[in-house]
């Protein structure tokens, strides 16, 4: 490879990690080139991209970003996983592989700056997706609020009760006195 194919690669690489959302290091060996196929459909659906490339090459590219703690996950035949939206979605994905056995295994992430071990991107992938955690946030948010408002339309009821109740039992003695 050329000096300015190497530059054109790492340029590249830093333009697509400075628009993703997490990066996941995965160990990869003996895998077909139909099997890399349906990995790169796989992680397309989830909105990312499996990306090889040498490591000298990835070293310069998360050199000064908020994904330098790839560093340490780096060595040997590497994958570079880069997902541009919902992180938990790409986390579900590189988990469901399973059938791939030793042959695909995740070293490492990053995401949001933080490093994540391959056991936290399994915790990851366990998280429900975005929209449900949305909704449930939205329900604990309006939880105290609808309380509030029961609370306060208590006495109003009670009152309201009270007067029917004692309407009902005025007819009741004015109906059984006749």
């Amino acid at each position: 490879m050329k000096k300015e194919e190497k530059a054109a690669l790492v340029t590249e690489l830093a333009a697509s990690l400075n628009r993703a959302t997490i990066a996941i290091v995965s160990e990869f060996k003996g895998i077909r080139a139909t099997e890399s196929d349906e990995l790169r459909r796989r992680f397309r659906a989830a909105n990312g991209e499996f990306k090889v490339a040498k490591n000298t090459l990835v070293r310069r590219a998360i050199k000064d970003t908020k994904f330098e703690a790839l560093e340490p996950s780096l060595g040997g035949s590497v994958g570079l996983l880069l997902c541009y939206a919902d992180p938990v979605e790409l986390a579900k994905t590189v988990t469901s592989m399973r059938e791939l056995g030793d042959r695909f295994k995740i070293r490492g992430g990053v995401l949001e700056g933080k490093p994540l071990t391959a056991a936290e991107i399994s915790a990851l992938a366990s998280l429900p997706p975005r929209e449900v955690l949305l909704a449930q946030l939205l329900g604990l948010l309006r939880a105290p609020a609808t309380r509030l408002v029961r609370v306060l339309n208590e006495p109003g009821s009670a009152l309201a009760r009270l007067l029917d109740a004692v309407g009902k039992k005025t007819s009741q003695a004015a109906g059984g006195s006749n």
